[in-house]
């Protein structure tokens, strides 16, 4: 083959394939226009029944409107309290059918996951009380650290009061602390973790 039909066929080559990469790219730009609302929908319910599962009693939910404030400033802070690897993701008013605040939802995410980040919802009365936690994403090991979820485990936090909950092998003795969850303790201590910052978080920079 001469040398111009050599180029003239790579170059056929590159404009087949650039047409190919831009079909590709608008079908899958049509795919995410399509499905990003339902999936935005399907998130936003999800969280909306987590917030529920944590403050039953709430009629509403609005977003703290220094929310953003409020965790900025808390940053450094919480960091230095031995909570592990945390973030405080939101700050959610509970609300009674009145509009009065009767609690939080504090969204708060833990790196310290064996499998990844763990992110949860804590619901937290007005006395420091805490109704529960729900889970927003999780994604440890089946049969170990996803019993975080999967079983009564988490529920230990409910209706507990305490300023800093700890992890125990040996038998939780206090409601501060927090049985561990068989052969996956490094679960159990993220998902503590990410629980102590929710309460530090309301104790020491809501109120």
């Amino acid at each position: 083959m001469s040398e111009t039909k050599k180029q003239s066929s790579f170059v056929a080559d590159a404009i087949r394939l650039m047409f190919i990469t831009l079909i590709a790219g608008l079908l899958l730009g049509v795919v995410y226009y399509v499905t990003y609302a339902p999936i935005q929908e399907s998130l936003r319910a999800a969280t909306i029944q987590a917030y529920k599962q944590v403050f039953p009693d709430a009629a509403d939910f609005t977003d703290n409107p220094d929310a953003a404030a409020l965790i900025a400033a808390s940053e450094a802070d919480i960091a230095a309290q031995g909570f592990g690897n945390v973030l405080i993701d939101g700050v959610i008013d509970a609300k009674d059918a009145s509009g009065n605040v009767i609690g939080h939802v504090i969204n708060s995410t833990s790196k310290d996951g064996f499998g990844g980040w763990i992110s949860i919802s804590t619901g937290i009365q007005e006395d420091g009380t805490l109704n529960g936690i729900a889970f927003l994403s999780i994604s440890e090991s089946a049969g170990l650290g996803m019993n975080a979820r999967d079983t009564d485990w988490y529920k230990q936090f409910t209706g507990k009061k305490a300023d800093k909950f700890s992890v125990t092998k040996t038998g939780a003795t206090s409601d501060s602390e927090i049985n561990a969850i068989s052969g996956a303790t490094i679960t159990s201590r993220a998902v503590t973790g990410a629980v102590n910052a929710a309460v530090y978080f309301v104790n020491n920079h809501l109120k």
